[in-house]
């Protein structure tokens, strides 16, 4: 592995990992992303996570069996300034109308253009790779916005960026080969460290003649655990990224 003279860069994957059209989507999402940030609109980056209840309550079960138990889905976003202001949604997933999926992102826009302002919400597909490039292998326009689906996937939310342009935003897929450039697992990984290690305070048990009982406070335990990703862990992170992405820029340009 070559050596770089930043320590933060030793671990670099090489350029030959990647083809050049996944090189060309990156540095077409890069471009475009500064070119609005020079526009004066806020990054804010959008994700899910599934919270088995295995995880919940700490029971080794088998592969086979958890297919069957209750899953969770998280959806919040963050920013350099930490999370946004805005009531993250809980999802027994699968349980959510789909009449109401593209409500949830509506909601979200709404509240970053009042708080916010214009933003750029960045998130990641996870049912299609996006399409960059053109048959005769040319580089696409910079100054327009790569190709994005019709509606963008996020844990059976529905992303339209139609509805974020219709509320002064503008919505990006980042690449799926360079998850470097995408904090929401950091903090994900946050919050399932601290459920892991704190599950046992958040428990109550009560004993009854005949039964024994337990309760687990998931709302407070999934509060707790949110607030652990604090505003100076995003800055450490959002920092990170903004270096990934100079030298994707410096690299691949």
């Amino acid at each position: 592995m070559q050596r770089f003279a930043n320590p933060l860069l030793r671990h670099v994957i090489r350029r030959g990992c990647f083809d050049a059209a996944s090189e060309r989507q990156c540095l077409q999402y890069l471009r475009t992303l500064r070119t609005m940030q020079f526009n004066h609109f806020k990054t804010v980056f959008l994700g899910a996570t599934d919270i088995p209840e295995s995880l919940i309550t700490g029971e080794k079960i088998a592969k086979e069996a958890s297919l069957r138990w209750p899953v969770w889905t998280l959806v919040h976003a963050g920013s350099s300034q930490g999370w946004v202001p805005w009531r993250y949604k809980v999802l027994l997933r699968g349980d959510l109308p789909l009449h109401q999926q593209n409500g949830i992102f509506q909601e979200l826009c709404d509240s970053l253009a009042t708080s916010y302002g214009k933003c750029v919400i960045v998130t990641r597909d996870n049912t299609q790779p996006m399409c960059v490039g053109t048959k005769d292998g040319k580089e696409p326009e910079t100054r327009t916005l790569p190709p994005i689906p019709p509606a963008i996937c996020v844990s059976g939310i529905e992303c339209c960026p139609e509805v974020a342009r219709a509320n002064g935003h503008e919505l990006l897929v980042v690449p799926s080969s360079y998850n470097y450039l995408y904090p929401m697992d950091v903090a994900w990984s946050s919050l399932k460290w601290f459920i892991i290690n704190n599950r046992k305070d958040f428990a109550l048990r009560s004993i009854e003649r005949t039964h024994s009982y337990r309760c687990i406070l998931f709302s407070d335990l999934i509060v707790k655990g949110i607030e652990k990703m604090t505003p100076n862990k995003w800055k450490i992170v959002i920092d990170r990224v903004k270096r990934w992405e100079n030298y994707y820029l410096d690299t691949l340009s």
